[in-house]
C-alpha cells in the first residue's frame, strides 16, 4: 500500500464516522419534523434543506471511500495528484460536516426538537 500517514488515516476514518452519524442525524430530524408537523409551507423548506444536507454528506463520504483503495494500489508511493485529491476531499468533507451540524441544529431549534 502506498503509505498514507497514520494521522491522515485516523482523520479520514474519524471523519467518515462523523459523516455517517450526521447523515443519520439529518434523516432522523427530517423524519421527526415530517411526523410531528407534516409537509406545510413552513416545514417544506426545512425538509428540503435536511435532504440537501444528507446529499452533501454522502458525496464526500463516497469520494473518501473510493480514493483510499485506489491510493492503496499504488506502489511504492501514490502520485502526488492522488494524494492532493485525498487531502482536498478531507478538507471538503470536514467543511460539509461542520455546515451540516449547524443546519441540523438550526432545524431542531426552529421546531423545538431535542
Amino acid at each position: 500500500m502506498a503509505k498514507i500517514p497514520d494521522e491522515i488515516l485516523t482523520i479520514i476514518f474519524t471523519l467518515q464516522r462523523q459523516l455517517v452519524e450526521s447523515i443519520n442525524e439529518a434523516a432522523a430530524t427530517e423524519s421527526m419534523i415530517f411526523e410531528q408537523f407534516g409537509e406545510t409551507e413552513v416545514t417544506l423548506p426545512v425538509l428540503e434543506q435536511l435532504q440537501n444536507v444528507r446529499e452533501r454528506l454522502i458525496g464526500p463520504y463516497s469520494r473518501l471511500s473510493a480514493l483510499l483503495p485506489r491510493i492503496a494500489e499504488y506502489q511504492p508511493t501514490a502520485p502526488t495528484d492522488m494524494l492532493n485529491l485525498l487531502y482536498k476531499t478531507v478538507e471538503q468533507a470536514q467543511a460539509a460536516h461542520d455546515a451540516s451540524v449547524a443546519s441540523v441544529r438550526e432545524a431542531k431549534m426552529d421546531f423545538d426538537l431535542s
